[in-house]
């Protein structure tokens, strides 16, 4: 706190001082020579906050009193002088220093202080610029839902004066007669205003609610339910699941998928990617000593398993005076001998133990003092056996693992489009997997006797992978439950002591080449290879990345994919990341997205269908606009880089306690119970995905489209939106060329919004045609070569 602000008259304050008498100071307080009233009058002068050298004395803050100085109130006590923060021109600050008091730092000065109020008055104008043009209030969902034990009323709103934090939006509704109200949360990310939300529970459902703003916007909507309920399922029967009764390992996993590819060999096959991991294995390693610059980490040539976990390091003293300092080695044991100084004290330092281990047992082991420090203290004699510190049974191999998909379908030679499903990115999420062996149990044991898996399993060509990082999902279950990476330590010595050993990784879901931290997104780590989110040294640096690279280019058939992760809920897809500047990847066109949210639809209903979870929605929708920036996802490179509609996956969605009214999470290894059930419900949801892949393929019906207004004559500007028969992509030219699949794609107007207008201010002849995601074309036009697009001329008098 600044205090009282000051714009003082020099002559003011040189009339003070010259009238005051300098012995009421203590000895040690004596101005100098120089006479206050020989200085001359300056005129109005600027301030700063600067922090006074002040006698730690009560006569000396007396004398900044008499003085007139500008004391905020922070002061405190530094080697026996006071430290005051004051705001002071440059002439007091002369006279402060005639009477002993310095300034020991500027904080502020005035320019900077101005600059702020620049910055305030700015921000202001924003503000009165946002709310003084007329708001418009947008309702984009309004909707309730039931989820498992509570009914819920979810509104999102948008506000033309959004980006101001003083736009307040409040929600009233009518409820068992009852009028209620609620404030919306404003939601903002990486500064960006998105849109007002808040969900709650309720009594009654009611018909409509209305939005009303601080700044007198309004908007009414009616309130639909959210994933409401398809065409009744007729009981099937004789269909079954169930098929996962226990957390399983990637070995285990591999070992189910051969086992169903045997009795199912017309239905099934295993395929193996070409790039294996770096496998479940390290090498063994000790740190020895208890000081840091005293201290020595060891680490063998051989990897633990093949040699390292047998190697044994013995520091011992010298038995008598001055001796130097040696290494012997015999089989797998070391033994360093420390130098003793005269007296026969070990002299020894770490540095100096870590050079002639390089030097002398570098085909057993490399050494480096703990963690890069300079190693100069003394080290102590002790002994330590070598480990790799890995806890798996023998049943676990430690050699280079083959990532396995299990591919599914009666025509597996590329004629039918693909379905792709992958788990166990991220090796602590233990239910992913299960989605996966549920999905797959499903397709195959239902198949001779439910016809809704027949035609699955005949018209459609589907990959699933259940473990796509089966080294690091191996260290999750038996050395480190929290283990997100993979195992590959790309860190350099500094940071390849034991005691990293849980940190040492990549983040697979960060290490692919569209919007990657490479290129400047957020959401990963180039440079820290301890972060949870570490990108790796390039992209597509690792085999298990490369593997997902290698299954889509293998097989271009592939139209389809579900990347599946834990926890929370969420359903999402492109674009994934964005730049500091918020600046996402291309989002898709109005039409993609109305297909992304159609395909969610039914997809989110049979998850729903199992025990009544509902995937929010405030979780549901682009990647950036639910969660945050993930640099370098695999879904992104699907989805820009293959053409494949790709969704994520988040299980484990909260649960909601009626009792306490919150909701409760369950994280990546609930009570098998719960996650036998978020498998069940979530294998739903993949079969839901799988059941968009046929409709694709079934699809031969062009859509249709038209606009309002129809063309014509105006007198003023016109805006002309479009309607579509299907979620389709409008590409259209405003010059009167035919249009291509080259020309304008209809985008989206907007965070969460449907498709734009296109406002006409002049003559303008449009011309456009649409095509559905399975490729159809509107009119069976030929785009570039016939006439049969549409067009309508909109003249502008």
């Amino acid at each position: 706190m600044l205090g009282r602000k000051k714009w003082i008259s020099s002559a003011l304050v040189l009339s003070t001082i010259a009238s005051l008498t300098l012995s009421t100071l203590e000895p040690g307080f004596q101005s100098e020579k120089a006479e206050a009233s020989a200085l001359k009058i300056q005129p109005l002068e600027s301030v700063s906050l600067v922090q006074l050298s002040v006698p730690n004395n009560q006569k000396a803050m007396d004398k900044l009193s008499e003085l007139g100085i500008d004391l905020t109130h922070r002061m405190h006590v530094e080697n026996g002088m006071l430290e005051v923060d004051a705001v002071v021109t440059p002439s007091e600050m002369t006279m402060l220093k005639l009477y002993g008091i310095t300034v020991k730092e500027t904080l502020i000065t005035e320019s900077q202080l101005n600059q702020r109020a620049a910055e305030r008055r700015a921000a202001i104008q924003q503000e009165k610029q946002l709310t003084s043009s007329e708001e418009t209030v947008n309702i984009l969902r309004a909707t309730h839902f039931t989820n498992q034990s509570d009914t819920f009323l979810y509104v999102e709103a948008k506000s033309t004066s959004g980006a101001s934090t003083s736009t307040i939006l409040t929600a009233t509704w009518t409820e068992n007669g009852t009028e209620k109200t609620a404030t919306l949360q404003r939601i903002v990310d990486a500064g960006e205003y998105l849109y007002h939300s808040f969900m709650l529970p309720v009594a009654e459902i009611p018909s409509e609610v209305t939005i009303e703003s601080s700044l007198g916007g309004t908007a009414t909507s009616k309130v639909t339910e959210w994933l409401g309920a398809d065409k009744p399922d007729k009981p099937k029967k004789h269909y079954v699941k169930n098929f996962v009764d226990h957390y399983m390992d990637p070995t285990e996993i591999n070992a189910r998928m051969e086992n169903l590819v045997k009795e199912y060999p017309e239905l099934a096959e295993i395929v193996e990617m070409p790039n294996k991991t770096n496998g479940y294995r390290r090498q063994a390693q000790a740190t020895i000593g208890t000081m840091q610059n005293a201290a020595v980490a060891v680490t063998s040539k051989a990897w633990g398993h093949e040699g390292g976990n047998a190697i044994t390091l013995e520091l011992k003293k010298a038995g008598a005076a001055d001796e130097p300092l040696s290494v012997g080695t015999s089989g797998n044991k070391i033994t360093v001998t420390l130098a003793t100084d005269a007296s026969g004290n070990a002299k020894s330092t770490a540095k100096e133990v870590v050079d002639l281990l390089n030097a002398k047992a570098s085909n057993l082991v490399t050494a480096t003092t703990y963690r890069g420090n300079a190693g100069n203290g003394i080290v102590e004699p002790a002994t330590a056996n070598l480990s790799d510190n890995l806890k798996a049974p023998a049943s676990v191999s430690r050699e280079p693992a083959a990532v396995k998909a299990i591919r599914i379908g009666k025509h597996r030679d590329g004629s039918k489009p693909g379905v792709l499903s992958y788990s166990q990115e991220h090796a602590r999420e233990w239910v992913t997997p299960l989605v996966s062996v549920e999905t797959a149990e499903r397709l195959l044991r239902n198949y001779a006797h439910d016809k809704d898996t027949r035609k699955l399993v005949d018209n459609l060509d589907i990959f699933i992978i259940p473990s796509m990082n089966p080294d690091g999902a191996h260290y999750s279950f038996y050395d480190f439950n929290s283990q997100r990476k993979n195992m590959t330590n790309h860190c350099s010595s500094a940071q390849s002591d034991n005691g990293y050993r849980n940190s040492w990784g990549v983040d697979l879901n960060r290490n692919h080449n569209v919007g990657s931290a490479f290129d400047g997104y957020v959401g990963a780590s180039t440079t820290n290879c301890t972060s949870s989110t570490y990108a790796g040294p390039s992209e597509h640096s690792e085999p298990e990345s490369r593997n997902l690279v290698w299954l889509a280019n293998q097989n271009p058939n592939i139209k389809f994919a579900m990347n599946i992760h834990s926890y929370g809920g969420y359903f999402m897809w492109s674009p994934g990341a964005y730049t500091p500047e918020r600046e996402t990847l291309p989002r898709p066109s109005a039409g993609e997205e109305a297909y992304y949210w159609q395909a969610s639809d039914h997809i989110l209903k049979e998850i729903k269908k199992h025990r009544g979870t509902v995937i929010l929605p405030s979780r549901t929708g682009p990647i950036p606009d639910v969660l945050y920036s993930a640099a370098g996802n695999s879904a992104d490179f699907l989805w820009y880089e293959k053409g494949i509609y790709a969704w994520n996956f988040e299980v484990g969605a909260d649960l909601w306690n009626k009792e306490t009214q919150r909701w409760e999470l369950v994280g990546f290894q609930p009570p098998f119970e719960e996650g036998h059930e978020e498998a069940m419900e979530f294998s739903n949801g993949l079969l839901g995905l799988i059941d968009v892949a046929y409709d694709y393929s079934r699809d031969n019906k062009a859509p249709k489209s038209s606009i309002t207004p129809n063309g014509g004559k105006y007198d003023d500007e016109v805006e002309v939106s479009f309607h579509t028969s299907e979620p389709a992509t409008i590409y259209y030219t405003l010059d009167g060329s035919r249009p291509t699949y080259d020309s304008q794609k209809l985008k989206l107007s907007g965070t969460r919004e449907g498709a734009e207008s296109l406002a006409f201010n002049k003559t303008t002849t449009l011309n456009w045609f649409s095509v559905d995601p399975s490729g159809n074309v509107e009119n069976s036009y030929e785009p570039g070569k016939n006439k049969k697009y549409n067009s309508k001329t909109f003249v502008i008098k």
